[in-house]
């Protein structure tokens, strides 16, 4: 549990933080616990508020691209593709992107073409 760092999480960490398996228990042990130490439930609110009013489309959109979009662009299949496909997603919950085109935009800049072979490489 990390809701001591909830109201300086990022929009992509938030929402990967609210949508982890079994939230609404974890939630209610954060609950339960601050009101037996200290009192304090302003972080609980704060989760509870900010997760209220987001549209599961948003918590979880659909991804804007797959591995299989990476083949199909020339990339090699590998272990950085998961590097590739969760920074694509941390922009789009950010809402830094909104389209297949946008990410595909973003994957050339940020994991570019292997200058030596002229192939899209990932090592």
């Amino acid at each position: 549990m990390r809701f001591a760092d909830v109201q300086r999480m990022k929009d992509s960490t938030f929402k990967k933080f609210v949508r982890m398996p079994r939230f609404d228990e974890h939630l209610e042990l954060h609950r339960i616990d601050c009101e037996a130490s200290h009192g304090d439930l302003s972080l609980y609110e704060f989760t509870r508020q900010k997760r209220a009013t987001m549209p599961a489309s948003v918590m979880r959109p659909d991804p804007l691209i797959t591995g299989d979009d990476l083949i199909a662009a020339g990339y090699k299949p590998g272990p950085r593709f998961k590097d590739i496909l969760s920074a694509v997603e941390d922009a789009q919950l950010e809402g830094r992107l909104q389209t297949k085109d946008q990410a595909m935009n973003l994957v050339s800049r940020e994991f570019p073409v292997s200058e030596s072979s002229g192939t899209r490489q990932l090592s």
